[in-house]
């Protein structure tokens, strides 16, 4: 895989994700998992292009996506990680506009796995 930029976050915000994948992820990671995760989101029915499906399989889901967004929020720095969480949330609240709470889903999982 290679470095993908993440659309809409700023240069010096690309350049700490590229910093953060060359050091502790995989290059790309990040943008692909925004685009899965966006997908997810909105539920699109268009097919996963080949750097995206390499990462999505069915039994795993779309849910990797938004732990490996968590992940780089976690790690990367304030401002870059600013900019990337106003990408995320912004997901994080359609998400939940769309669907509700499972009660069956494992309460140790993440609240982004306990959607449907």
């Amino acid at each position: 895989m290679r470095y993908r930029d993440v659309p809409g976050l700023s240069g010096a915000a690309n350049a700490a994700v590229r910093t953060l994948e060359r050091e502790r992820l995989s290059p790309g990671i990040v943008s692909v998992a925004l685009s899965v995760w966006s997908v997810r989101v909105h539920g699109t029915k268009r097919r996963w292009r080949p750097w995206e499906a390499e990462f999505t399989c069915l039994c795993c889901g779309e849910g990797w996506a938004r732990d490996k967004l968590e992940e780089a929020l976690f790690m990367l720095p304030p401002g870059a990680g600013g900019e990337l969480r106003l990408q995320v949330e912004r997901l994080d609240v359609a998400l939940l506009g769309r669907t509700h709470h499972e009660p069956s889903a494992d309460p140790e999982l993440a609240w982004w796995h306990r959607r449907c």
